[in-house]
């Protein structure tokens, strides 16, 4: 295996890892498919800076895209609180109208720049070991890399901070209210680490990739056990293995890497799913 390749494969590993960790806690509360609505709303976010700066490689442009993916929670909550609305339904009118606007501002305004919804849904890992971070000089390795490790901090940094809170809002709500602790604050935590992950790993993996690190391993931890501790392991577990055996089938069958992490992703928790509910029949 070649030096790029390993470097790839420890890519999708940390993207795997930044994803799964605010997976679970989506998942706990019922809104896994938020997921999938930042990872395409941040498409309006890119566009509308890129169309004020002018500069694809603008630090401004990810300002822009962890901003629309923030504005798609608020916008999706405060029509749940009308209580005319399910939570799967906002979520569902919401994310559509955001990336369609996105779409069709580059449609009218930046048809000759890379930048489209395809970079959005598919990301280019297979090229982020290229794009290195050096430093006087010294290469440090892939900048992607990097950047998914700083994010993966950020999670662990404040899960660990908030755990005890995560954990109360995430399984009794009504007591976190009662215990004085605020589960809207908890809920946008969440939904903030949801964005800032969803954004840093878009351009690398594509938001395919991150809708499936973020709901499947989760998903998968949650038919194994009712601890939450236990569950975010395995959650880390099954997403590590999900971006391993992707990559490795990736090479040897030359397909596509993003298109294979999400194949394996669904491939372990359907045979754990199977697994679990065979034992219940007996």
């Amino acid at each position: 295996m070649s030096l790029i390749q390993v470097e790839l494969l420890a890519i999708a590993v940390a993207a795997a890892i930044a994803c799964s960790l605010p997976g679970v806690f989506l998942l706990l509360r019922g809104v896994a498919l938020m997921s999938d609505a930042i990872s395409h709303a941040i498409l309006l976010g890119i566009v509308v800076m890129f169309l004020a700066v002018q500069q694809l490689h603008s630090h401004w442009l990810l300002w822009g895209a962890a901003a629309a993916g923030m504005v798609t929670v608020w916008c999706t909550e405060k029509l749940i609180q009308t209580g005319r609305i399910k939570k799967e339904t906002a979520i569902g009118l919401v994310f559509p109208l955001f990336f369609s606007i996105g779409v069709i501002l580059i449609s009218l305004y930046a048809r000759n720049v890379h930048l489209d919804s395809d970079m959005v849904l598919l990301g280019d890992i297979a090229f982020s070991p290229f794009h290195r971070l050096c430093i006087n000089g010294w290469d440090m390795g892939p900048y992607a890399l990097w950047q998914l490790g700083g994010v993966v901090l950020i999670n662990l940094f404040a899960i660990a901070l908030f755990f005890k809170e995560l954990r109360m809002v995430a399984f009794d709500p009504e007591y976190a209210q009662v215990s004085g602790f605020s589960p809207v604050r908890m809920h946008y935590l969440i939904m903030l680490l949801a964005s800032i992950t969803a954004v840093a790993a878009f351009d690398i993996v594509g938001s395919i990739v991150v809708v499936a690190l973020m709901i499947t391993p989760a998903a998968t931890a949650f038919l194994l056990t009712n601890q939450l501790h236990t569950m975010i392991a395995f959650s880390l577990f099954f997403g590590g293995c999900a971006a391993l055996f992707g990559c490795i089938f990736a090479f040897l069958c030359d397909v596509s890497i993003a298109g294979s992490i999400a194949l394996m992703a669904g491939i372990f928790f359907m045979s754990v799913f199977g697994i679990t509910l065979s034992r219940r029949i007996a």
